[in-house]
């Protein structure tokens, strides 16, 4: 069976937004892209010297910013064929959309009884998968906001979010609302990328969620940005595997 057509940096509208090193830049767009299915199941990437070209970036570059999307999934490498996007993955997270309504931070959240508590407020360095989901550079700091779900009685979420501290200097500022927080800001995400993931619940966060170490649960990485195209917030969240409670909804563009 012959590849599809290659996919080129032209073809996805692909631009290199936000901070942070290039190769960030070129992951975090080629990411986007495959995401939405602007790049489709088993495409075929064009050379990495023509994507180098068309990008304006170095083919070191270009390999590192693949070398993640193929640790992540996204992207597979075939001995002698080249580089294409996995089926299991090209389409499966939809941006929000900038209109009519953008995303907010409960939009995967369905019990009408879930309530919040607080179990971090704090101005930290970032992980490395923060720094590179945030293109933060190396020294950056950050708040970091950490909080449990509640339906009823019972603990249904983690939910860690990071934002660079230029947007919210005071993360004990917070009271219940993040994406208010950076309103008063003007950094208010307009659009959101979410990407789910079956995943085991491990110690600590098992006994917080009251599960057997190990427990199947679902992991929820979502990435705001602002309209200029920078990501202002990164946010995981770990959920219970046995319990029902959210859900997503988005738009349909007109064909």
């Amino acid at each position: 069976m012959s590849a599809r057509p290659s996919a080129t940096v032209q073809d996805a509208d692909i631009h290199l937004q936000g901070a942070g090193p290039l190769y960030q830049k070129l992951r975090r767009s080629l990411e986007e892209a495959i995401l939405s299915g602007r790049l489709g199941s088993g495409d075929a990437l064009s050379p990495e010297r023509d994507l180098a070209n068309s990008a304006r970036v170095s083919r070191v570059t270009v390999r590192k910013a693949i070398d993640e999307l193929v640790r992540d999934g996204l992207l597979v490498r075939r001995r002698g064929s080249g580089t294409f996007v996995s089926r299991s993955m090209a389409g499966l997270a939809q941006p929000a959309s900038p209109a009519p309504s953008p995303p907010t931070e409960d939009m995967f959240w369905l019990a009408s009884n879930m309530r919040t508590e607080w179990l971090e407020r704090q101005i930290i360095s970032p992980s490395s998968d923060e720094m590179m989901a945030l293109g933060l550079s190396a020294g950056a700091k950050v708040a970091r906001l950490a909080r449990l779900r509640i339906s009823g009685d019972l603990p249904f979420a983690i939910e860690r979010s990071c934002v660079p501290l230029e947007f919210l200097p005071n993360p004990l500022s917070v009271s219940a609302s993040i994406y208010a927080a950076l309103q008063d800001r003007d950094a208010r995400p307009v659009r959101a990328i979410q990407r789910l993931f079956a995943s085991a619940i491990r110690e600590p966060d098992a006994s917080v969620l009251r599960v057997a170490d190990g427990a199947a649960g679902l992991l929820v990485r979502r990435v705001g940005f602002l309209r200029s195209g920078r990501p202002v917030e990164f946010t995981c969240s770990l959920c219970r595997g046995d319990t029902d409670g959210f859900v997503n909804e988005f738009t349909i563009p007109e064909t």
